[in-house]
């Protein structure tokens, strides 16, 4: 699978904020760059520092009045599809230490307040087959719907509420597989299919000595997506974190399926 990638980011910053950017396609085993290029149109110089599990990359840039990022790539996807239903659990002594912090509550993701729900909805499954039931589950009880979540919304809100967007449905999984004691993370990606066209968001879950990927929103196969950037939640995987105020004049993310 090869996916061109076409981003815009075109905004108006109040003043003069530092901006983390996280656009760029991340070069990977199961993903390989033939081609990238991300242009900032700003007078400051850009400084590039390593993503999250060294995952990709982060780029700081400094916006003043009118602010514009041109990203465009070709990821060349190679990665099987794998029924991790059928994989075991990993006893947590034994688990990396990278994979632990992807144990604990954040800020998003309160496992610790779906652990009741975790035992009493999915009994005595573990490992990749509690996984499974989880993606499941949280497909088939939420409704996609733009504009339903707001920047503050959270894992526990979204299971209230029933509803959300890409990253909500991601959030609720996370949750729920650390609530059972299956290390969870946050990805953004990119993704072809996506509706309406965005930055996306999916979940890994780690599984025998691995992570795997999640879409509960039915929209993209693990096959499909290049990942950006990883982390505990939406904190870490942001496309975009102003620290400052911008206002959004034009946004366009487009994904195709070359081959």
């Amino acid at each position: 699978m090869r996916l061109s990638i076409d981003v815009t980011l075109d905004y108006n910053i109040d003043d003069s904020a530092e901006i983390l950017l996280q656009v760029e396609a991340a070069a990977m085993v199961d993903q390989h760059l033939e081609h990238q290029d991300m242009r900032v149109f700003s007078a400051d110089p850009i400084r590039a520092v390593p993503g999250e599990d060294a995952i990709g990359q982060r780029t700081w840039a400094r916006g003043t009045g009118h602010f514009r990022v041109e990203y465009n790539a070709i990821v060349a996807i190679d990665r099987a599809s794998i029924d991790f239903a059928e994989l075991p659990a990993t006893p947590l002594w034994q688990l990396p230490g990278d994979a632990v912090p992807y144990l604990m509550p954040s800020r998003y993701c309160e496992s610790d307040r779906f652990e009741g729900f975790v035992h009493a909805e999915f009994g005595d499954l573990t490992g990749g087959a509690l996984a499974a039931a989880i993606g499941k589950w949280v497909q088939g009880n939420l409704t996609y719907k733009s504009g339903s979540s707001a920047g503050e919304t959270t894992a526990l809100r979204t299971f209230a509420d029933r509803r959300g967007v890409c990253r909500d449905y991601a959030h609720l999984v996370v949750a729920l597989a650390r609530a059972g004691g299956i290390p969870a993370r946050c990805v953004a990606a990119y993704a072809p299919g996506v509706d309406p066209p965005d930055f996306h968001a999916v979940a890994e879950v780690w599984l025998d000595g691995g992570w795997h990927l999640i879409d509960a929103t039915g929209m993209a196969a693990c096959g499909d997506l290049a990942r950006v950037a990883v982390g505990r939640d939406a904190t870490d995987i942001a496309f975009m974190t102003v620290f400052g105020t911008a206002w959004m004049n034009h946004q366009k993310v487009v994904v195709k399926r070359l081959d």
